[in-house]
């Protein structure tokens, strides 16, 4: 499990290549955040993890396979894992984010990869200010000015 890479792996730099194309600007890896995310849109506060199949137990999927030998020792390690995305998703909306799953099957094909990211996020213009809107309340003259 040495071999395993945490960051960079191809499906990340997949979402990463089509969340840019779409016009989405983010950050990556954010360490202060719970869990930390592998994508971060931080004027949608919005958490992206991207999952692996096999390790993150995508239902349904035919990569969410179980190995034949020390089935025990995997079972534990997927329920750990389970528990501990659910555990990091809860504590990132409770600090007012989103959380947005992206599994590793779905970043095969970058047609269906774009068709899943219109699908969970809002267009990347949907939540900008009005023009002449600096967006700080404090930048507005008092009234009596």
């Amino acid at each position: 499990m040495a071999r395993i890479r945490g960051k960079d792996t191809g499906p990340e730099i997949a979402v990463r290549k089509a969340l840019h194309a779409a016009g989405f600007r983010f950050r990556l890896h954010r360490r202060d955040l719970p869990g930390t995310p592998d994508i971060v849109l931080p004027a949608l506060r919005t958490a992206v993890f991207v999952h692996g199949c096999f390790w993150h137990r995508h239902e349904g999927c035919r990569n969410a396979t179980v190995p034949g030998t020390r089935t025990g020792f995997w079972l534990a390690k997927f329920t750990a894992n389970a528990e501990r995305d659910a555990k990091n998703g809860a504590a990132l909306e409770a600090l007012g984010w989103k959380v947005v799953v992206i599994w590793e099957c779905e970043t095969h094909r970058a047609d269906r990869l774009a068709d899943v990211i219109r699908a969970r996020l809002p267009a990347p213009g949907a939540l900008r200010r009005p023009p002449g809107s600096s967006g700080n309340p404090s930048a507005t003259p008092p009234a009596e000015w």
